[in-house]
């Protein structure tokens, strides 16, 4: 049994896009409803808490974006996504969180 087979589109009528394109947008996932923090904790524990969800929110970036071994992203890689996403450039603490969020254990 022979299927026919469909023709590829006509690409010649698009433009090129010059070697300076900005790199492919991240794709946009739905997220969870904010809610309050606890109130009465220390003030080192709310800033602990965010950089933990910030390197969460960087690490999911990364991975989404295909770097997914420590070595693959140094601080530049991560202050860029940073900016990608639209959060504050991480500190370094905070770069060298999300690496340990993204390592994997080789066994």
């Amino acid at each position: 049994m022979a299927v026919a087979a469909t023709p590829l589109p006509d690409l010649s009528h698009q433009p090129e896009l010059p070697d300076t394109a900005a790199p492919p947008a991240l794709p946009t996932l739905t997220t969870l409803p904010k809610q309050r923090m606890p109130a009465g904790r220390p003030r080192e524990w709310y800033e602990a808490y965010n950089r933990r969800l910030k390197a969460m929110r960087l690490a999911i970036a990364l991975l989404n974006s295909g770097a997914y071994r420590p070595e693959q992203a140094p601080d530049h890689v991560i202050r860029t996504t940073a900016a990608r996403i639209g959060v504050h450039p991480p500190s370094a603490v905070t770069c060298r969180m999300v690496r340990a969020f993204i390592h994997c254990d080789s066994r």
